[in-house]
């Protein structure tokens, strides 16, 4: 009588390497999206909401102010501006200001790379600029942007409860752009210029303060929480429609500049009687550039055909 051994299934060495490299394989693939992710984080811009904080400033005081004639010089100055701004995200890295700091030899020689060329193209694009002792009124302007930076870092630095504070004080330095593209196209630092400065950066405060509400009332129902959450935004509204409607009577500021900010005065009062919604944060970042569009555009006819 035969008897037949058990079969037994021994794994070929091959079989062992390719499931080795399968688990490799799948421990590897995240690793590698989350260094590029950090990679990504460490040089590029994060604070989406910051780049219309920047441009359109930038865009209603050359609009105003090209009247002048003089577009090269306002060309030079987005060239500075977008190069500068290129440059805050690594250069925060590398002094390990930001959340996400360059910690390793190699995140750090990361950092030192993409800092060189828009540090090359801001410092040729500025000394043509004043060249010829061109346009010296913009030292003024960026001294006192550049405090406002150094401020925005030391309340970051303060922790949280600061945060808010922090932003409002830097978009100080970025709505400086309206008054620097209007001086580079008119050849002045007027009344016109430090208005344009003033409207914009008032905006860019209430655009932040509002974001802040939304996040932090988002799941606040009816009045008394909504008022409880964000009592402090509605002084802010009140004491925003009162500054504007002073600075008309006045004749501070041309009547358009009024209905600029009458859609986020509205939205913002109207917050406080909706109903308590999910928030979105992508579609609230749409709303938010909408409104700052609108606003561009109004403030730019008030000051440019009727102030």
């Amino acid at each position: 009588m035969q008897t037949s051994s058990p079969q037994l299934e021994i794994p070929s060495a091959s079989g062992v390497g390719c499931n080795k490299a399968e688990r490799t394989t799948k421990l590897t693939i995240p690793q590698t999206i989350a260094q590029k992710e950090r990679r990504r984080a460490l040089v590029v811009p994060r604070e989406h909401g910051a780049w219309g904080m920047l441009l359109v400033p930038l865009l209603t005081g050359a609009a105003v102010g090209l009247a002048g004639g003089r577009v090269g010089p306002v060309l030079l100055l987005t060239t500075v501006v977008l190069a500068l701004f290129w440059l805050r995200t690594p250069v925060e890295s590398w002094l390990g200001t930001s959340a996400v700091r360059a910690q390793t030899l190699e995140e750090r020689q990361l950092v030192r790379n993409v800092i060189v060329p828009p540090a090359t193209i801001a410092a040729v694009s500025l000394s043509a600029l004043f060249w010829q002792g061109k346009n010296r009124a913009l030292i003024w302007l960026g001294m006192i942007a550049g405090a406002a930076f150094a401020a925005q870092v030391l309340l970051k630095k303060m922790g949280r409860t600061t945060r808010v504070a922090a932003e409002v004080v830097g978009t100080l330095a970025l709505t400086s752009t309206a008054p620097a593209a209007y001086c580079v196209a008119t050849g002045r630092l007027d009344a016109r210029a430090w208005a344009l400065w003033l409207v914009n950066w008032l905006f860019a405060a209430n655009q932040i303060h509002f974001v802040w509400l939304r996040i932090r009332g988002a799941r606040a129902a009816g009045w008394s929480e909504k008022f409880t959450v964000g009592w402090s935004f509605l002084i802010r509204q009140v004491l925003l429609g009162g500054i504007l409607a002073l600075a008309y009577h006045f004749s501070w500021l041309p009547e358009l500049t009024l209905m600029a900010f009458a859609p986020v005065l509205f939205r913002g009062f109207v917050w406080y009687a909706k109903r308590p919604q999910p928030i979105v944060v992508r579609r609230l970042g749409w709303t938010e550039l909408a409104h700052a569009v609108v606003f561009g555009v109004l403030l730019t006819a008030g000051f440019s055909f009727v102030w």
